[in-house]
């Protein structure tokens, strides 16, 4: 717990105060750390945009690690140049957002590392909770090309992950439709076109088996929010470490707190009509496989 002195000649909104105090702090934090009542002014839980003012007394329930402001670990690139980056994201940070750790951050501070523009965009997303490869784009020609070839399914993605349960059979492609219900943050299949509904096409291949697990390397056809975690859970076999769709029993059985899902390959068309990107043409990048996959091969995870 930090207690804090306010010394200020002038009234001033508590979450810039803090801000200052604590420049590793932001709005997102704040909001998240004022929700579960670790931020008292004078004892009392009060609105960020009060202001205090000199003698008022802030105590912050919060550790040395949320309020120090450390460096971003490095972006991963697995491809960079002149237009675009294909960058690896780890589980467990946001593509982009609030939170003072994202991708787009990392991969912005890795390009001003090097010397470089930070500007990147990114060109579609992953969830929080999945690994794997992120096309970014350093300009708008490039960032029209790719949004433009991923949204005409020009570029293929090739998920890696495990499930628990076995599909059977062990390779099929799925065509289903996706409900999304945006109050509750879920999705839900259903087999056949109904109101709301949008066709979501997921293929599936089984690579190896262990034990309850299987290892499946999945192609998204159509690209639905969580169309993998809710596709696969509808056939009975949730990605392990999906607390949304998932069987959370398992979960901790394993100690999984991600859900084991990767975004493995991103292959470009075989002919690309725009002479500036022709050099991309029939390129297939691929993230390193994650622990889990070897682990299943091996028989260690079961």
């Amino acid at each position: 717990m930090k207690e804090l002195h306010v010394k200020s000649l002038l009234p001033v909104r508590l979450d810039n105060y803090l801000m200052e105090q604590y420049p590793a702090l932001n709005l997102g934090r704040l909001n998240k750390a004022l929700r579960e009542n670790k931020i008292k002014l004078n004892g009392k839980k009060q609105p960020l945009a009060t202001r205090v003012q000199n003698g008022d007394v802030i105590r912050l329930f919060l550790n040395d690690d949320q309020l120090e402001k450390k460096p971003l670990p490095p972006a991963v690139f697995v491809y960079e140049d002149d237009d675009l980056i294909v960058a690896n994201k780890p589980a467990g940070i946001e593509v982009d957002g609030p939170a003072s750790d994202t991708l787009l951050k990392r991969v912005q501070a890795t390009l001003s590392a090097n010397g470089h523009s930070a500007q990147a965009v990114l060109c579609h997303r992953l969830d929080t909770g999945t690994s794997g490869l992120i096309l970014l784009a350093k300009n708008k020609a490039a960032e029209h090309f790719l949004t433009e070839a991923i949204k005409a399914r020009k570029i293929q993605k090739k998920y890696l992950c495990v499930t628990f349960g076995r599909p059977q059979p062990p390779v099929e492609l799925m065509h289903d439709y996706l409900i999304k219900d945006a109050q509750r943050g879920v999705v839900k299949i259903v087999p056949s076109p109904c109101s709301g509904a949008k066709e979501v096409i997921t293929g599936y291949e089984t690579l190896a088996v262990s034990g309850r697990l299987a290892l499946l390397e999945v192609e998204l056809v159509t690209g639905r929010t969580h169309q993998i975690r809710a596709h696969l859970a509808h056939i009975g076999c949730p990605i392990l470490g999906d607390s949304k769709y998932g069987n959370n029993t398992a979960n901790r059985e394993l100690h999984f707190k991600y859900q084991a899902l990767c975004a493995w390959e991103l292959r470009f068309p075989a002919q690309i009509e725009q002479p500036e990107f022709s050099h991309l043409a029939g390129r297939v990048f691929h993230a390193e496989k994650p622990w889990y996959c070897h682990q299943i091969t091996d028989g260690t995870l079961r």
